[in-house]
């Protein structure tokens, strides 16, 4: 039953695995599926959908609608398997405009931001004093970064990892520290960033060195999530 599934849905990017794994949570009997009622169907449908297509819900201009009706509303939805979240785009954005402008430090995601400039207008003051109390003492932060940061490594299931050339001082050849960071699937491993760097890189993989370690690691070495990674390789 899983491969005809597949094949009827593949268009939707539906495959085997997704299918094999929502049966298996519904405890659907897979060798006999004419006994599956209608709402068998209706809850597989659903749980494939959250499979194969994970979803995370902004609940957007939280800070118009009030806390009680807002967490009301996520714990909803959070009883039905979604990721909800409040986020206010418009105080996010304000804020970064006000970074811009050298008027606030402000760093996305946390929970408060500091004046910095004399020069504000009452508008302005107004309008910051009212993300600082509606927004970020509300709801802990604007949303924004954590609705990046939940869909990066909850659902999309990537990991971060720092390729350098010089391993001592962590930096490129002109320097730069730190210079790139990829995301790259959970699983990948050595011989995966070199690829995902350069096809050149991939194809005269020798070895790796794990920065933090100073251990020398093969092409089948699987990554974790904040390594640092200098390749060697036939050029």
């Amino acid at each position: 039953i899983e491969k005809m599934l597949a094949d009827k849905l593949t268009g939707l990017k539906i495959n085997e695995e997704h299918i094999h794994h929502a049966i298996n949570k519904l405890s659907l009997n897979s060798d006999k599926p004419s006994s599956w009622r209608e709402e068998d169907l209706l809850s597989l449908v659903i749980e494939l959908r959250k499979i194969s297509k994970p979803m995370i819900i902004a609940l957007n201009k939280c800070d118009l609608v009030g806390v009680e009706k807002i967490n009301e509303l996520k714990t909803n939805l959070e009883s039905r398997g979604y990721i909800a979240i409040p986020t206010s785009a418009e105080a996010e954005l304000a804020l970064k405009k006000a970074v811009e402008k050298n008027l606030i430090d402000y760093l996305p995601g946390t929970s408060q931001f500091n004046v910095k400039s004399d020069e504000l207008i009452k508008g302005q003051r107004d309008a910051l004093e009212f993300i600082r109390k509606h927004v970020l003492e509300s709801f802990g932060s604007t949303g924004i970064q954590e609705c990046i940061e939940r869909t990066v490594f909850d659902l999309l299931k990537l990991i971060v990892v720092y390729p350098v050339e010089d391993e001592t001082h962590l930096t490129d050849k002109q320097g730069n520290v730190l210079p790139d960071a990829y995301l790259i699937p959970e699983g990948s491993t050595a011989k995966d960033l070199a690829y995902k760097i350069h096809t050149d890189l991939g194809e005269g993989f020798i070895r790796a060195v794990d920065v933090r370690t100073r251990r020398i690691i093969g092409a089948d070495h699987m990554l974790k999530n904040g390594d640092i990674i200098k390749i060697v390789a036939k050029t």
